[in-house]
């Protein structure tokens, strides 16, 4: 998946070249230093070590990961067990971040993929994506035929021309397009029925743990383009086999040594100052090191709050951009260790709607070894329970009870079961795309020609999003570096970065999109 082979089933996928160069660092050594260990720092970090660059990871966490980090905690009776931010899907046209992992598992088999991506409405509703085609268009006209939240009466009323955007993806020109208009307004405008907007629609505006009235339209779009219209990957997903840190990142981190880099963890990075010869000195608690180039792949809060301690780094432009910047509202995930097992039938994640602040449930030992040996052990099983976009203020305390009595209400049978253990994570440091804020979002580049972000709250202007823009932009930023020392860069596909269908494209056509081709 390194390479120029197809990395998918889809035909159409978009193969972008390496920049190109000598294939190693050669004379004078070149070294990095990449502040954050997440999704886009590791892919950084790979990156640059695999051409021969002295990099020097720092994470403030004592594991890698970042959002999708694990660390040991003990349970009621002594054991110890991978606690984690969440339940995170690896769809198939995450191109970018599976070839990541490939570096240490070349076929992928530390990945396991779920058999269903099933939907639920309080109101009875149910949706699947298991028997729906995933070569566009037949995989919209697939869903609507197969899906009860669709009825004949429902099409009808629909807005055509409303739904004209979402024919004719085409990336960055989507964010002039829709930016300007919430995902909660433009659902509106097609006149969905309103099951089908919970189920087919919000269930991507709450991927960004955003409520649908704060996030942009662009984006919700953008990602019915990614799993839905513009690829024919499908919506079915993979998941790690175990815990994250045994599955992906500790052998990511020995692949890193392999090529030399140095992985310090539990290292926050107070500040960084460019040095007057176009260098960077990096300070942590510990030590001062010097490094040629700096790679940030930092969250919403530890950028801002990294910039804002680093007076020197970039102009007065860019500095206010970054501290523009916002985080999603807050989310809670909570993990119940119960004495009895949920029904057998019972799928291993079940996306919800209409269930208050419950988003979705996850039933760990149906595909996580770790979960799957302690259930088995105890009788028990593991279910973790996801709350997007809580409200600022929300008293933690009353949301933890409200995902609990929710779950009872998904899952009669959990109503008698004992939790023998609980762990609940409240964070708030997912990027916000709010409406309107695409131009202030910033680029892989910056005013300092040594300095590049990554991660997934930096515009790529491709086809990617979540997990995958993180990826993505850790190897954007990669190749930044790479090319401006005659370094041959990495390849990198994506979806295709326009639709697919050239009767769709031509129904779209210039009605909506005026002077753009």
């Amino acid at each position: 998946m390194t390479g120029s082979a197809r990395p998918g089933r889809d035909r159409r996928a978009v193969f972008l070249p390496p920049p190109p160069g000598s294939p190693r660092v050669s004379g004078a050594p070149r070294s990095t230093a990449v502040v954050g260990g997440g999704i886009a720092g590791l892919a950084a970090a790979t990156a640059l070590a695999e051409r021969g660059v002295d990099v020097v990871l720092y994470e403030r966490e004592a594991y890698l990961g970042g959002r999708v980090g694990g660390w040991p905690v003990e349970l009621y009776d002594g054991t110890t067990a991978t606690m984690s931010r969440g339940f995170h899907a690896f769809f198939r046209q995450y191109y970018n971040l599976r070839s990541l992992l490939s570096r240490t598992d070349t076929h992928l088999g530390r990945l396991t993929g779920l058999p269903d991506y099933p939907l639920r409405h309080s109101g009875g509703l149910h949706d699947s994506f298991r028997r729906v085609p995933r070569t566009p268009p037949l995989s919209a006209l697939g869903f609507a035929a197969l899906s009860p939240s669709f009825r004949p009466r429902d099409l009808i009323r629909m807005n055509p021309a409303a739904a004209l955007p979402l024919l004719d993806v085409r990336v960055p020109q989507v964010y002039q397009q829709l930016d300007g208009v919430s995902a909660h307004d433009l659902l509106a405008s097609l006149r969905f029925p309103q099951a089908a907007r919970h189920l087919a629609f919000e269930v991507f505006s709450r991927s960004f743990f955003a409520d649908p009235r704060q996030l942009s339209a662009a984006e919700m779009v953008l990602m019915f383009h990614i799993y839905f219209l513009g690829s024919a990957e499908g919506l079915l997903f993979d998941v790690p086999r175990d815990p994250f840190p045994t599955a992906l990142w500790e052998p990511l981190r020995t692949h890193l040594g392999r090529h030399g880099a140095t992985v310090r963890t539990a290292t926050p990075v107070e500040r960084v100052a460019p040095t007057a010869d176009g260098a960077f000195t990096v300070v942590t608690d510990r030590r001062e090191k010097r490094h040629d180039t700096v790679v940030l792949a930092l969250d919403t809060p530890g950028l801002r709050t990294l910039v804002a301690r680093s007076p020197q780094l970039g102009d007065a432009a860019w500095r206010e951009c970054i501290g523009r910047l916002r985080s999603a509202p807050p989310f809670l995930v909570s993990r119940l260790w119960l004495d009895r097992p949920v029904a057998a039938g019972r799928p291993g994640f079940l996306g919800t709607a209409g269930y208050g602040s419950l988003d979705n449930v996850s039933v760990l030992e149906r595909w996580e070894g770790e979960a799957a040996r302690w259930a088995s052990r105890t009788g028990g099983s593991v279910v973790e329970l996801h709350g997007y976009a809580l409200p600022e203020d929300a008293d933690r305390e009353a949301e933890t009870d409200r995902l609990i009595r929710q779950l009872r209400r998904v899952y009669p049978e959990t109503r008698e079961a004992k939790i023998l253990d609980v762990r609940h994570e409240w964070r708030q440091d997912c990027p916000l795309f709010p409406v309107g804020g695409y131009g202030d979002r910033p680029a892989v580049h910056t005013p300092h020609s040594g300095l590049v972000l990554a991660g997934d709250l930096v515009r790529t202007d491709l086809p990617v999003a979540l997990m995958e823009r993180a990826a993505t932009s850790g190897f954007l930023a990669a190749n930044a570096l790479l090319t401006a020392w005659g370094v041959r860069g990495h390849p990198l596909w994506t979806v295709p970065d326009r639709g697919r269908n050239r009767l769709l494209r031509a129904l779209a056509g210039d009605r909506i999109r005026p002077g753009v081709r």
